[in-house]
């Protein structure tokens, strides 16, 4: 075999790599987990068999598709945990996670699909963790208000994910003043504060 031929096996590798891992990212972020192998496959253009080559299962796939997520989530967490102010430690792991879900639909994908038996469950769980940590230390501070639970930053992460802009930097500057919002509602007490600027939207059809 040549040089010029194994550069080209080579080169063929990687881009059928590349297109594998964008079919599974698009088609695990419209179906779900659910998706089957074979329909990721055709729509990458290659055979399943050559998918289970490189992905000998599909939690194995799911787990490279959507590495760089799961880095940004457990990144902003642990920012979180490092704060030395309870509250500022919470409020800045809610506007991050909404920005990072307003401009990147991967990561929108990725929190929204994530399944419970994949590669990473382990760093998911930290995550969560994590997560809990932050709820607890800002009610003990008493900044969060009690009744507050992880599921009402699902509800905020899902309307967040409604917002509609001409680009990803005017989804962001809109998720900051909804994660603003958001926070006033979440605070035990409630301090009157600025709104970060107002974002002009596109007015839904009625």
């Amino acid at each position: 075999m040549t040089a010029e031929v194994t550069r080209k096996l080579r080169s063929d590798a990687v881009d059928n790599r590349v297109r594998i891992l964008a079919a599974a990212r698009a088609a695990f972020a419209a179906e779900g987990f659910d998706v089957p192998v074979r329909e990721i496959a055709r729509r990458a253009g290659v055979s399943a068999a050559t998918v289970y080559r490189r992905f000998p299962t599909k939690e194995a796939l799911f787990a490279e598709a959507f590495a760089e997520q799961l880095a940004v989530c457990s990144a902003i967490v642990e920012e979180g945990l490092a704060a030395d102010d309870p509250w500022r430690g919470f409020s800045l792991v809610v506007e991050k996670i909404l920005e990072a879900n307003a401009v990147d639909r991967g990561f929108h994908a990725f929190v929204s699909r994530l399944p419970r038996a994949v590669d990473f469950t382990a760093d998911r769980d930290r995550a969560l963790r994590g997560l809990f940590a932050l709820v607890r230390r800002a009610k003990e501070a008493g900044e969060l208000r009690d009744d507050f639970v992880l599921e009402d930053l699902v509800l905020a992460r899902m309307a967040n994910d409604g917002i509609r802009a001409d680009s990803p930097a005017m989804r962001a500057a809109a998720s900051r003043r909804f994660a603003a919002l958001m926070l006033q509602s979440f605070r035990a007490k409630p301090v009157p504060a600025p709104l970060p600027p107002a974002v002009r939207l596109p007015t839904p059809p009625r």
